[in-house]
């Protein structure tokens, strides 16, 4: 069955408030995809061309350091994932999306979405609400690496985001927060004997 429209209202809700012409046009523009566990969504040097919405599932983003892969984003249900400096620049992307879970997105093209603004000047508003969005939480996300501790930063996660905890192996989560699983193994045995 197709869910465009309500997908379409799902992210109006999430991000900013449409009219009904406005998300008929949204839910026309979505393309449905779906990843199996381990399958990859979006490769080194492509180009990003959409934002994928997830209706169900979980991503992640990573890249290669030193011959290592560092997780520096997880998106689930309800989330927008994209590598907005490829997106925007309309360069290849060092990131790669991979799907964690069994997946299901909405691709919203960016070119597409751009040659309906003029008609449907909602939909600008929408696409820069989803923008400043994903540069907030890239941005919050450094800022947490920089000024907090490694007991700090695994609290925060399990505060704000404890979806990704209870669903991503532990590797990534250890790269995501930028500590060894050793360290990550040692702060979740300091967390629950300090919660008991």
């Amino acid at each position: 069955m197709d869910h465009r429209r309500d997908v379409a209202r799902e992210i109006a809700r999430r991000y900013c408030r449409l009219e009904p012409h406005s998300i008929e046009v949204l839910a026309d523009l979505l393309i449905p995809m779906k990843f199996l566990r381990g399958e990859i969504v979006l490769r080194e040097g492509e180009e990003c061309t959409c934002m994928y919405y997830v209706e169900r599932g979980m991503v992640r983003q990573y890249y290669y350091k030193n011959g290592k892969d560092v997780t520096e984003h997880f998106s689930f249900e309800g989330r927008i994932v994209m590598c907005i400096e490829s997106l925007l620049k309309h360069v290849p992307s060092q990131i790669i999306i991979e799907a964690l879970e069994t997946t299901h997105l909405y691709a919203l093209p960016r070119k597409k979405l751009l040659e309906v603004i003029d008609t449907c000047p909602e939909l600008g508003i929408l696409y820069r609400k989803i923008t400043e969005h994903a540069l907030i939480s890239s941005q919050h996300h450094a800022d947490s690496q920089r000024f907090e501790n490694a007991q700090e930063r695994y609290e925060r996660l399990l505060r704000e985001k404890p979806e990704i905890i209870l669903r991503a192996p532990m590797i990534y989560v250890a790269s995501f927060l930028q500590m060894t699983p050793e360290t990550l193994s040692r702060v979740r045995a300091q967390h629950e004997k300090s919660t008991k």
